[in-house]
């Protein structure tokens, strides 16, 4: 699985690491938020240790209940914390290893480049018919989304409007292709280069929501391969750190 990345900044990103060396494949499972900046990292862990990703990408509590069924995946990016304890706690993830590595922001947005103010305020107007969220028992997105709408007291109004994703991803696909006017989604799937790609956004207080606190966890399958070592090791260098707040997350 390759991907590109532009040469300046994959020349900047590769900068501490060592020549390829041996090179592995490591399957890992991905919460769909961080479907583009994982993109990103595994152009980085290819060039710089010869690695590669099979990445698979769905909603934190369908990759969850994939693990438990035998799923071989060796590492787990989840959209939250309770995930990867339960999966230490089950004794499919190896102890101690979880760590976070993003912190997950909520937007309210449209593909529509006038619909969504500044304050949210389409929320409480008539002006679209289909409000997409991802669903709340599986996705974390979708979770804060529910506590949103609540806490603006707007749940009743909104419940006929909505539509529902299998995932954040799913979510922001129904608004992007017009089946649905607005969405709540992730701010990583809307930013390129820390600028909004297109159409118009409202950041979500984060008083509004719990924060999305987002950890990973070497599973018990990928102890052996040095591929998720080095996956893992990337993730918590200062460089992808800061490649990953350009998608807008918080560290």
């Amino acid at each position: 699985m390759k991907f590109s990345l532009k040469p300046l900044l994959l020349s900047a990103l590769t900068l501490a690491f060592s020549a390829p060396g041996l090179a592995e494949q490591t399957q890992i499972a991905v919460a769909a938020n961080f479907a583009e900046p994982i993109k990103a990292i595994a152009a980085v862990l290819e060039k710089t240790t010869g690695h590669t990703l099979k990445v698979t990408l769905g909603a934190t509590g369908k990759l969850y209940a994939q693990i438990k069924n035998g799923a071989p995946f060796d590492v787990l990016l989840a959209a939250n914390t309770a995930t990867p304890a339960a999966l230490e706690k089950d004794g499919l993830a190896k102890t101690g290893s979880s760590f976070t590595y993003a912190n997950g922001k909520l937007v309210l947005w449209s593909a529509d480049t006038t619909r969504v103010d500044a304050k949210g305020e389409v929320l409480q107007g008539n002006s679209f018919h289909k409000l997409a969220y991802a669903n709340p028992k599986t996705a974390p997105y979708g979770e804060a989304a529910v506590q949103v709408m609540d806490k603006l007291g707007l749940t009743s109004s909104l419940t006929p409007k909505l539509v529902q994703g299998e995932s954040i991803g799913q979510a922001f696909h129904f608004v992007y292709t017009g089946n649905a006017e607005i969405g709540f989604v992730a701010m990583s799937q809307v930013l390129e280069g820390g600028k909004l790609k297109g159409g118009s956004m409202w950041v979500v207080p984060q008083a509004l929501y719990q924060p999305i606190q987002q950890n990973a966890v070497l599973l018990q399958h990928g102890a052996n391969n040095a591929a998720a070592q080095a996956l893992v090791q990337l993730l918590q260098s200062p460089n992808i750190k800061n490649l990953i707040r350009s998608y807008g997350y918080d560290l």
